[in-house]
């Protein structure tokens, strides 16, 4: 659980994940006024304890914006 301060590129060779998991998102007041969104997976379906958060990262208005701006050149026919 952490909140992002930077978004850098990376240069790992990848290979997309076999599994799949549910993620849910919040709105959340930080203590001088701004806001963060949350965002917070669980565990696969196979998982043997029930459903649980596995990881939360939390990102600030401009981290936003730069992520909306990765996502943009990821995926060009989202505008």
């Amino acid at each position: 659980m952490a909140r992002v301060r930077s978004l850098v590129l990376g240069d790992s060779d990848l290979l997309p994940h076999r599994t799949e998991v549910d993620c849910t998102y919040q709105i959340v007041g930080a203590d001088d006024g701004s806001r963060l969104l949350q965002l917070s997976t669980y565990g696969s379906d196979s998982r043997k304890s029930g459903p649980k958060v596995s990881q939360t990262l939390q990102i600030d208005e401009g981290t936003a914006a730069e992520l909306v701006e990765i996502i943009r050149r990821a995926f060009p026919s989202i505008h």
